[in-house]
């Protein structure tokens, strides 16, 4: 696919999305972002914010498979990945497939499934294939991921472990709309819900096209060197518990590719690289138990960008 259409199909996407979605333009680019990326996205944010429209727009953009899952405490592993059943006609057991057989998945309330369920998906969104009874089924492409939780009602629930966190690319949150937004929000949805109108602007074949030309995206070393400080300052810094994995850098290099052809260009800029820092790496940060502040991860590596040095080269070369 070359630049051109490349930016076209892009920019079509995030066009569609906007026709429901008031003022998440920047949002919308991390989450395509994600998807070219071949990651998943935790949206985090209170009821009502629209984390099940902005899943549901961006599948309807894309013309795919859409499953949605609503994780409940009395959901079983098997609820999710299918099961093998006793065939009575066939006279053998045989493999239904369960909801997460999809290009795109919702999984919504995921912090209210049971540690055992959420472990179901750990397969599926790291190595896009789900084993029940020591058969592998292989899951198909693209296959993305998008999880909500709500961070206040925390009565029932059941926190994400650290090993589940560090499968999503990003953790992003909605965010509240202005004054101004809320009154086109209003308009918008005056009379009929945008969602139902909307058409697919995206094939599947032309989204894995996309996710092999980020590939193509150049980064210059002195900019893998700047990841690697950021990265080091991670596990040296503070009082957080070793910082960031090697798997979370290879996911900030893999975001600040598909996000610098997300923006239109072939190569990163050390802005791409401050702007995914925190939605990339803040969830796979660990304080000590008992540290209470709010936000303190974002701070922690808003002051370590700060400290930083930000090179100055001539990226395009």
């Amino acid at each position: 696919m070359n630049t051109e259409t490349r930016n076209n199909k892009i920019n079509a996407i995030r066009n569609n999305i906007g026709k429901v979605l008031v003022g998440k333009e920047k949002l919308t680019d991390l989450i395509l972002t994600a998807i070219i990326a071949e990651g998943h996205v935790l949206l985090e944010d209170v009821p009502g914010s629209g984390k099940t429209v902005m899943a549901k727009s961006l599948a309807r953009s894309i013309d795919a498979a859409f499953s949605r899952i609503q994780f409940t405490p009395d959901l079983l592993p098997s609820d999710v990945t299918g099961l093998n059943y006793y065939n009575q006609k066939e006279g053998e057991f045989t493999f239904r497939k369960g909801p997460v057989f999809c290009n795109i998945l919702l999984a919504d309330e995921i912090n209210r499934a049971t540690p055992r369920t959420q472990s179901a998906l750990l397969e599926c969104m790291e190595e896009r294939q789900v084993t029940v009874d020591g058969v592998t089924y292989p899951l198909d492409r693209p296959f993305f991921v998008i999880a909500t939780q709500n961070p206040i009602e925390t009565s029932g629930t059941f926190p994400l472990p650290e090993a589940q966190l560090d499968r999503f690319l990003m953790q992003l949150s909605m965010g509240l709309p202005s004054i101004q937004e809320e009154c086109t929000i209003m308009e918008r949805f005056l009379k009929a819900s945008p969602l139902t109108e909307l058409d697919s602007v995206c094939t599947a074949e032309e989204l894995i096209e996309l996710q092999k030309d980020y590939l193509d995206i150049n980064v210059h070393p002195v900019l893998m060197d700047y990841i690697a400080r950021i990265i080091q300052a991670t596990r040296t810094s503070g009082d957080c518990l070793g910082g960031v994995s090697p798997r979370g850098t290879l996911a900030l290099l893999r975001a600040v590719r598909a996000y610098a052809m997300v923006q239109g260009r072939t190569y990163v800029v050390p802005e791409d690289i401050k702007t995914l820092a925190i939605p990339v790496l803040a969830h796979r940060i660990v304080f000590p138990a008992g540290h209470i502040m709010e936000r303190a991860s974002e701070h922690f590596l808003e002051d370590i960008l700060d400290k930083t040095e930000v090179p100055t080269e001539e990226w395009s070369r």
